[in-house]
């Protein structure tokens, strides 16, 4: 029988994503800088608060482990976070489809507290990206989705469909990672990329996929289902 780690460790010193190493290195050498000021100045205890700012940099950058339900129909949450919007869309037409099927789109808002690493909604191939510069406007809002910084994703499943998804920077965030490229399989719930410091990740389904969600619910990356394929397709 599986056993869950149930330690303080777990929870308190979760797993880091490596690309936020270099960001709580700088953030410790800042604060200690601080405390070296604060120490000279003859407030030691004033420096002291300011190791929650590393704190703070390590638990943005977590990136625990997440387990997929066992339904091999459910398209997953590529966010955590609350669901800001669901509408139906084009699929953008940077992603070179013509014509570009009008879908359900369902959009991920993630705070400074979520955790930032996204996950494949479902398994297959990534077949193209592509990024977009633009503004950093509050990522809830509709227009983000063609003003904002952004990068575009289309994929096809295992089993054939065509989806799509979209990682949306927000007010605070400058830098979108995408650690996948063009040609690159992989399955329902790896990671595809990063986003620093709030943003959002819209997700836009296969035709004739209806949304199982509703505005204001709580999405976990690679565990929350948001949609389910039709029986006869499969997600796996």
């Amino acid at each position: 029988m599986a056993t869950v780690d149930l330690s303080c460790a777990r929870f308190l010193f979760p797993p880091i994503h490596p690309e936020g190493c270099r960001f709580v290195l700088f953030a410790v050498l800042l604060v200690f800088g601080i405390n070296m000021v604060c120490w000279w100045l003859g407030c030691p205890l004033t420096g002291l608060l300011f190791w929650l700012l590393p704190m703070g940099v390590y638990y943005f950058f977590r990136d625990p482990e997440r387990f997929p339900p066992l339904d091999p129909q459910a398209v997953v949450s590529p966010a955590d976070g609350i669901v800001c919007m669901i509408t139906q869309a084009p699929i953008p037409e940077e992603l070179g489809l013509d014509p570009c099927p009008i879908v359900w789109r369902v959009s991920v808002f993630m705070s400074v507290l979520n955790v930032h690493v996204n996950r494949m909604p479902a398994s297959g191939t990534i077949e193209k990206t592509h990024y977009v510069p633009g503004a950093f406007l509050n990522a809830s809002l509709d227009k983000a989705s063609e003003d904002n910084e952004r990068h575009l994703y289309r994929m096809r499943t295992t089993t054939g469909q065509q989806m799509a998804f979209v990682q949306i920077a927000g007010l605070i965030a400058r830098r979108i990672l995408c650690l996948v490229h063009e040609g690159q399989t992989l399955t329902r719930a790896d990671r595809f990329g990063l986003i620093r410091f709030g943003s959002r990740v819209d997700v836009y389904l296969p035709p004739g996929v209806d949304p199982l969600v509703c505005v204001g619910q709580t999405m976990v990356a690679g565990e929350t289902p948001i949609a389910r394929f039709a029986s006869d397709t499969g997600g796996l």
